[in-house]
């Protein structure tokens, strides 16, 4: 799968069924050696503005990803 196949996805917790974002939001950070995925980063949307210097999101990482579907990924924490 391509990176830019992931786009647009909605990312679902498994265990509460939780919308957490959309890929298109999400960081993803990839480990520069072996250009593997270690992780995705979603930003916390009830937090309607950001404050400088404050990082509010939440870090997936890839071995908590269950599943990439048409239109979402499933993952469980």
């Amino acid at each position: 799968m391509l990176l830019s196949e992931l786009g647009g996805k909605e990312i679902v917790n498994l265990n509460n069924g939780e919308r957490l974002g959309i890929i298109a939001d999400t960081d993803i950070v990839v480990d520069e050696q072996t250009g593997h995925i270690i992780s995705l980063l979603i930003p916390d949307r009830k937090i309607q503005f950001k404050l400088f210097g404050n990082n509010n999101e939440l870090e997936i990482p890839w071995e908590s990803i269950r599943k990439i579907g048409q239109d979402m990924i499933i993952i469980e924490l």
